[in-house]
């Protein structure tokens, strides 16, 4: 395991697209030893399609072996999408507070 966790929730519609939370999550990730992808970094243009952006983010999902759900994330399209294929490729997925709390362990 390479402990690479992506980061997932909603964006869409939320001031700065949410941005500010991935960026505090795969901070604070990354100092508990975790390798964050963070989508935000993957698409911080605003003028790509949601397609465009999600085809990028579920290429980055392929090389994690965590997936790590923000707060809200049921609200978020993509979000759901990620979740469907993470499951169905056998990432783990989990909720970001459990991360924190070290109920998550890598």
């Amino acid at each position: 395991m390479n402990n690479k966790i992506y980061i997932s929730g909603p964006m869409t519609g939320l001031p700065n697209h949410n941005f500010p939370a991935f960026n505090e999550s795969e901070e604070n990730l990354r100092h508990l030893g975790w390798d964050p992808v963070n989508p935000a970094k993957i698409n911080p243009d605003p003028g790509h399609t949601w397609e465009q952006c999600l085809r990028k983010d579920i290429a980055a999902l392929m090389d994690c072996d965590t997936l790590a759900l923000l707060p809200g994330w049921t609200d978020s399209k993509g979000a759901h999408l990620e979740v469907a294929v993470a499951h169905r490729v056998g990432i783990k997925i989990v909720y970001i507070a459990d991360v924190y709390s070290g109920i998550a362990a890598k």
